[in-house]
Parts: structure tokens; C-alpha cells; sequence
């Protein structure tokens, strides 16, 4: 029989946890520990190198040891939070230091959790699962906005600093305001006055609208991107209404009140084609009327919009 252990999480997708302490023994131990328990496992001795694994390979947890020399874990931590690269990953403190002020500082400083040493290995791959998970949940939610044409943000309430944003956000931020990281003057400027009124910043046909979702942390609040164009509408009516690219580009120009006759000029096709597409829509959202399919079309995309949060 085989000496090699049998793998005991087969098919499971593996995710890399980097193990971030200056004591060779103990990155040994936490190395076996999350090798045995399926993770791919990177290490570092000290701060720089962490920050240039984190950057380079953008691992889904980090383990980081508080005190080490050189750069403090804690000094760590708000690198990692001030890139936009890494500010999003999970990072568990480990620490022997368990005074109140240690522990704030190591919240402050931008930590998820902490654990303290000697690290039990049951106790640390607990934590670990616990945070994946929400990160995992966390992604779904801002991937599923994504899909309905709605991206979102999250920004720190002081200062404007963008703490993560969706994929769709990040695109979106690049093509108006091509910017890489930071928050544009424009978006700091409207947090920090009445953002009662949404933002809309334009470029060429198209205009971004960004809307206030929850103002109730104090640690974060929640922005909501739109994109306002004949591109975007039609592609949120494709999403939305599960409809082809052509019955979306019909349906979009019948809600602008534009003609079959129109709507052909407009598409490069016939009157009688854009009819036959109509009758599919009709068919798909289980109305009669051009009325009734506009009037279904904007209600169901005004409901895939999150409802402002109530200023205070």
C-alpha cells in the first residue's frame, strides 16, 4: 500500500493561504498543518516580502504574525489595505499579544480576525474556513450585481478611500475617470457634501450614475454604479429579462417610443423582422402590448436597482 496520504478533499478547489511570521519552526508547523488540510500554502519571513507575495499572487487568506522586525505586522496590514490589489484579502492576526490595545490596534490597522499564540491548528483552520466562506458569499453578491448592470463600491466615510469594488465598478471607474487607484476628486467632493441627489458623470453618449445604497456603517458605506446608455439598457434587458441581443435592442427602442418602421431604420433591418421580434418579446415576458412590455421592462429594471439608503 501506498505511503502518500489520501487526498481528503477530492475535486475541492484549492485555495492559497499565505503564512506571513519571521520563526522558521512556526511556519513550518502552520505549513504542514494547511498542506494536510488541501490549501496551497505560500510563506514569508518578513513584512517586504509579504507585500510583494500579496501583490504578486493575491492569495484568498493571509496569516500574519504581529510582531516581527523591521515591519511590524501591523504596518503590514495597512499596506495591504491602502492597494487596491490586496486590500480585500481576509487577514487573520496572529499574535501573543492579548492586551485590549493589541487587539484594537490590530482592528485598527485593517485586521479580520485574530488568533493568539501558540496558534492551535484546529482553531486557525476554523477561522480560515469561516473567512473563505464570506469572502465567497461576498464575491457572489457583488458578482450577481454585476450581472443585472448594477456595479458597487465601497468607500470609507472619512476620507472617500475606495476599500473594494466590484469588477464591473473597476472597469467602469477606468473608463471615466482613467484612474487606477484612488477615488477621483469629483467622487470625494460629492460624499463629502448632499449626496441626496445621485452623482452622474458623463463621457461622450454614455453617462455614470452613482447613488448612495447604506450610509449606516461607520466603517464603510455602499455605493451603486449605473451605467446610463442604449449600450447598457440593452445589455441589463438581456440579463434581465433573459431575451436575445436582437429582442433586447428592439424592446430598448420600443420604450424610447420609437416605430417599427423606426426601429428597422435604426437596426439596418425591416419593419416586418422587428415585428417578428416584438411577438418573441411578447411571448417572453407573457404580455400582449408594446405598453405593457415597456411598462414591464422598466419596472423590472428599477427593482434590480438597490433603493438608496435613507440620508441622516
Amino acid at each position: 500500500m501506498s505511503d502518500k496520504p489520501l487526498d481528503r478533499h477530492p475535486g475541492r478547489l484549492s485555495h492559497t493561504v499565505l503564512i506571513v511570521d519571521d520563526v522558521p519552526e512556526n511556519l513550518a508547523v502552520l505549513h504542514d498543518a494547511l498542506d494536510e488540510a488541501g490549501f496551497t500554502v505560500l510563506v514569508a519571513n518578513n513584512g517586504p516580502a509579504a507585500l510583494e507575495r500579496a501583490q504578486q499572487l493575491v492569495p484568498d487568506i493571509i496569516l500574519l504574525d504581529a510582531m516581527m522586525p523591521r515591519m511590524d505586522g501591523f504596518e503590514v496590514c495597512r499596506r495591504l489595505r491602502a492597494n487596491i490589489v490586496t486590500r480585500a484579502i481576509p487577514i487573520v492576526f496572529m499574535t501573543g499579544l492579548t492586551e485590549p490595545e493589541h487587539v484594537v490596534a490590530a482592528f485598527d490597522a485593517g485586521g479580520t480576525d485574530y488568533v493568539t499564540k501558540p496558534v492551535r491548528q484546529s482553531e486557525v483552520l476554523a477561522r480560515i474556513g469561516a473567512h473563505l466562506q464570506t469572502a465567497r458569499l461576498m464575491n457572489q453578491a457583488r458578482s450577481a450585481l454585476d450581472a443585472f448592470g448594477n456595479a458597487m463600491l465601497a468607500v470609507t466615510p472619512h476620507n472617500g478611500r475606495i476599500v473594494w469594488q466590484t469588477p464591473l465598478a473597476r472597469q467602469w471607474m477606468q473608463q471615466y475617470f482613467d484612474v487606477e487607484d484612488g477615488t477621483p476628486g469629483s467622487l470625494v467632493s460629492w460624499l463629502a457634501g448632499d449626496k441626496a441627489a445621485p452623482l452622474t458623470v458623463i463621457r461622450g453618449a454614455s453617462r455614470l450614475v452613482f447613488t448612495v445604497a447604506d450610509m449606516h456603517s461607520s466603517e464603510q458605506w455602499m455605493i451603486v454604479l449605473r451605467e446610463e446608455s442604449d449600450t447598457a439598457r440593452v445589455q441589463a434587458l438581456m440579463a434581465l429579462l433573459k431575451l436575445t441581443q436582437r429582442e433586447s435592442e428592439v424592446l430598448h427602442w420600443v420604450i424610447m417610443g420609437k416605430t417599427n418602421r423606426d426601429i428597422g431604420d435604426i437596426l439596418g433591418t425591416s419593419p416586418r423582422t422587428v415585428n417578428k421580434h416584438l411577438e418573441h418579446v411578447f411571448h417572453k415576458l407573457g404580455v400582449e402590448t408594446r405598453t405593457a412590455a415597456a411598462a414591464l421592462a422598466l419596472n423590472r429594471m428599477r427593482a434590480s436597482t438597490p433603493a438608496p439608503a435613507e440620508l441622516v
